[in-house]
């Protein structure tokens, strides 16, 4: 699946100057697989940053863009030799490298994780506005769809461009304009090479309360929980204290009543 994405160059520059002219050769592998029928040669020759000739492995020979460069394309077409080693750089050349690309980073892929939320709607043609933020994927190439009751939404979706986050994963970000209704059910569907099957990502309704709302929401259940235990613990204190003290109430009454009691010697 990742190589119907791809369609990438080798580049392979040479340069030679003179008298303070420059001329340079540029060799390109253009290719969106490993087989030699997706990949083709191209070797441009340029003089003061003007391609002269050029020859591609799909043409087959070389072409000129300038008087000199058609007069040399000429010449260089009459040898048959040349232009059958010139051709047979597609796979000398060009599929080695591509190979090597395959083997490493091309090869790679980093599955996307999903976020949905909700937000301002940016028309007035309805009243919610959901995004799906799709994170850390690699390769760029992505497809993010809307999905309501299971079927794709293509009105009112309004979707970013992949954007490079800098460390070869990447972000894309899809906007649903929607009206509510309901018992439905909105999900985002996101298709990506990294992937064996579709990612769907329901959304909660529950989850649409604002941050700074559900923040204060944590506070103040962290501040009743704690109320509760505070009250439990000064509840618990009590009883034992008020226990003691029963105890030690008990314990004077009896020594007085023996002493009371008591007889001493001499007192009959």
């Amino acid at each position: 699946m990742a190589s119907s994405f791809l369609c990438l160059s080798l580049l392979f520059i040479s340069l030679s100057t003179a008298d303070g002219f420059m001329e340079y050769y540029v060799w390109r592998c253009d290719f969106n697989s490993t087989e030699l029928k997706d990949i083709e040669f191209i070797y441009s020759m340029y003089y003061n940053k003007i391609e002269y000739a050029r020859f591609s492995s799909s043409v087959g020979e070389f072409v000129g863009f300038t008087k000199y460069g058609v007069n040399n394309a000429d010449i260089w077409n009459s040898d048959k030799g040349q232009v059958a080693a010139w051709r047979a750089q597609k796979e000398t050349v060009c599929l080695q490298h591509i190979g090597n690309f395959y083997s490493n980073p091309l090869s790679k892929s980093a599955k996307p994780y999903v976020r949905l939320h909700s937000t301002k709607p940016l028309s007035s043609h309805h009243p919610a506005m959901l995004v799906c933020s799709v994170y850390d994927f690699y390769p760029s190439e992505i497809k993010v769809s809307w999905l309501r009751d299971g079927q794709e939404v293509s009105s009112d979706v309004t979707s970013t461009e992949e954007m490079a986050d800098g460390d070869w994963y990447y972000q894309t970000h899809s906007h649903l304009e929607y009206t509510p209704r309901s018992g439905e059910k909105i999900s985002c569907k996101v298709e990506h090479a990294s992937l064996e099957k579709p990612l769907i990502t329901d959304w909660d309704p529950s989850s649409s309360m604002p941050e700074s709302e559900r923040n204060k929401l944590a506070i103040g259940a962290s501040g009743l929980i704690l109320g509760l235990i505070l009250s439990l613990a000064g509840f618990i204190y009590y009883r034992r204290k008020a226990r003691g003290q029963n105890s030690h109430s008990q314990t004077s009454s009896y020594h007085t009543e023996i002493s009371s009691d008591q007889s001493y010697p001499g007192s009959h």
